[in-house]
This record gives C-alpha cells, sequence and structure tokens, in this order.
C-alpha cells in the first residue's frame, strides 16, 4: 500500500476544501470536497459523537492545535473515501454549515456565523493532517482495522462490517443500523445497546446464524438485499409479542431470538403463561426475575436463581442430623453435603428451615437429576 501526507507529498487539505459540496444525505451518504471524498462509506461507523466530543474538535480547530491524522483511500475513479476521521470531520462540517453554537473557553457562546471574518477565515484555513492511501481493497480493509483499534474503538460487528462490505450490507444497514430506523421501532424495548453501534444488526445475526455472523455474512456478501434477515428479525419479535403480550422491563435484553428458534412451534397459551409470569413475579423464592420467561418455556428452574438456604439453617440441619444423610444413611463432613428443600419449589416448598435437610453431594444431584 502507497501512503501520502497531504502539505508534503501533495497539496495541502484545509477545512475549507473539505466542506465544499458537504452534504449529508442520512442512509444515501454523506460527501465533502467537493463531491470527491465519501464521508461514511459502507463500512464505517455512523455518526456517534457526542455534544462534547464535537465541541472539543472545534475548540482544537479554532485554538489552531493539532487534530489526530485522518486516512483516506483512493478509489478507483480517482475520489477517496474516508477510512479514519469521520465523527472529526462531519463535527467541523456541521460547525461551519449548520447553525450549531459552542461555548468556547473566552465564555462566549457562538455559532460559525457568529464568528467576525478574521476568526471564520482562521477555521476555513486550518489545515487538516491527512494520508491518502493507495492499494488494493482487502489491503485498504486490513489498514482499516489497525488504525481503528486506538482511539473510540470499533465493535466486533463494525470491524465485520469492514471485511463484509457489499449490496447485502449496505441493504442490512438501512434496516438495522439507523436511529430511530425500522429495527429500532419494531424492538427498542426488547434489545439492550444502540443501532449506530451495530448491535441490533449484530444480534440478528446472531440469532439467524447461530452465532456464526462472519460465516453467515460471507455467504450473503453479494446478496442484492437482506430481506431474510429483516423478515427473520420480524418474526422474531412478531412471536415475542404474540406469546407476552403483556410488556415488562424485564424483558428487555433476553435473548429473544435464541427462544423463537427453539420454540416457535410450541403449542403455548398466551393467557395461562401471563397468569403464571404473575405468579412467579409475586413468588419470594424467585430472586432472577428476568429468567421467569426462560423458564416457562424450557422449564429449566435454574434459570429463576431460586433462593437459597443460608449458612446458618445449613449448619443448624447438619447438627441436628449429626452429619448423617437421610437418603444413603451414612456420615459426613458438612462440606461433603448441600441443603435440599424436602419438598421442592416446584410443589410449593418454600426456603424455610422447617423445609431443609442436608444430603450428602451425590443423593442431592441425583435427587435434582430427576
Amino acid at each position: 500500500m502507497k501512503i501520502k501526507l497531504s502539505g508534503k507529498d501533495f497539496e495541502k487539505i484545509t477545512v475549507r476544501d473539505v466542506i465544499a459540496g458537504y452534504k449529508d444525505d442520512g442512509e444515501n451518504g454523506v460527501v465533502g470536497y467537493g463531491g470527491k471524498l465519501n464521508i461514511r462509506p459502507a463500512y464505517q461507523r455512523e455518526f456517534i459523537y457526542g455534544q462534547k466530543e464535537s465541541d472539543a474538535v472545534i475548540k482544537t480547530v479554532r485554538a489552531g492545535y493539532p487534530l489526530n491524522t485522518m486516512y483516506w483511500s483512493v478509489s478507483p475513479d480517482g475520489t477517496y473515501e474516508l477510512m479514519d476521521g469521520q465523527q472529526r470531520t462531519i463535527s467541523i462540517c456541521k460547525f461551519v454549515t449548520e447553525i450549531i453554537p459552542i461555548k468556547f473557553d473566552d465564555g462566549h457562546e457562538m455559532a460559525f456565523n457568529n464568528l467576525t471574518s478574521d476568526q471564520q477565515k482562521q477555521i476555513l484555513d486550518y489545515e487538516l493532517s491527512v494520508y491518502v492511501c493507495e492499494g488494493s481493497e482487502s489491503e485498504k480493509l486490513v489498514w482499516f482495522k489497525t488504525i481503528n483499534i486506538a482511539g473510540k474503538p470499533l465493535f466486533t460487528q463494525e470491524l465485520l462490517n469492514a471485511l463484509h462490505t457489499g449490496p447485502w450490507l449496505a441493504d442490512a444497514k438501512r434496516w438495522f443500523s439507523r436511529t430511530g430506523g425500522p429495527a429500532y421501532q419494531v424492538a427498542e424495548k426488547y434489545l439492550t445497546g444502540t443501532p449506530i453501534r451495530q448491535e441490533y444488526l449484530e444480534k440478528a445475526l446472531e440469532w439467524i446464524s447461530g452465532d456464526q455472523i462472519e460465516n453467515y455474512m460471507s455467504r450473503h456478501q453479494q446478496d442484492a438485499d437482506a430481506q431474510e434477515l429483516w423478515q427473520y428479525f420480524q418474526s422474531v419479535m412478531d412471536w415475542v409479542k404474540r406469546v407476552f403480550p403483556e410488556y415488562r422491563k424485564i424483558m428487555k435484553g433476553l435473548e429473544w431470538g435464541e427462544l423463537y428458534n427453539k420454540h416457535k412451534d410450541d403449542a403455548l397459551n398466551a393467557a395461562k403463561l401471563e397468569q403464571r409470569i404473575v405468579e412467579l413475579i409475586e413468588d419470594d423464592e424467585v430472586d432472577n426475575k428476568k429468567g421467569i420467561y426462560e423458564y416457562l418455556l424450557t422449564g429449566d428452574e435454574r434459570t429463576l436463581n431460586l433462593r437459597a438456604f443460608d449458612d446458618k439453617t445449613k449448619i443448624k440441619k447438619y447438627e441436628e442430623q449429626k452429619g448423617v444423610c437421610p437418603t444413603c444413611k451414612k456420615q459426613y463432613k458438612i462440606d461433603e453435603m448441600e441443603a435440599d428443600h424436602v419438598v421442592p419449589w416446584s410443589r410449593g416448598g418454600k426456603t424455610v428451615a422447617e423445609n431443609c435437610q442436608m444430603l450428602c453431594k451425590q443423593d442431592n444431584r441425583t435427587k435434582s437429576g430427576k
């Protein structure tokens, strides 16, 4: 790969140059530099800087201090793609082209159009440090991954996007990677994370592929669209809302896709499930309320993290039993035994001293497996 530095190996690049022809057309892309710079290629993340970070960029430029180096790559048609520096570039372009007031260190809050002509000129003439890279697509993507190790780190899915650009990814991001976009509208109450950090896309891919995301992306990279993934995702969320129509905050962040994959064909009665959910929420024995939904589908009590006997109760019962396991009638040390519910929780047993017995580990685990 050939790498050249602006101002040294070719002409300098100023803020004035970059904002020329600046246009943010949402999902259709962001361009600048007279239309010759693709500021948001398909492999790039969305704009994620907050106000504090954007302000810091503008203050740096106005003070004349150096910004971190940016990286552009040369496209086959002679235009450029911004490999690293999107957040800084957009922060600058938005400040100059839009009315965005910033409180500077002198205490005054001013937008670009509030500055004096010489102050505006100073910003427009600010020289950016830009490395321009020429090489194959594979070389550029490796370099993209390398230069993003530092700074605001890329999430795993963002790096996978960089390695699997194509029509499928462009369409997938239309559904899954926009704040307030289709996936957000459908599943915001059920998923954690944010679309712009590719967490919605990653979760959908994880579910549909059985956690073989890269394999799925490789197979579909050149597909014309991502309809298979989008329709699958909608099916998951439709199933959740049909089976568990009463929404609760504890439903957010559960692995709904995995549950859908395993139980979508089960005969489930939403009314009966809701009645059981209410009972389990009110049950003091259930420590992990989020595990209720998985328990109702799988029957695995471990998801509920049922309340355990405390050490005081265990010691008392051990002494009462004189260390003898009531099942095998053998004597054990206390650390060779485990507390057990005489009447299981599933049959109404409570975690109280009267319902506790100490069993040897083998007998307790044999009983638990029945």
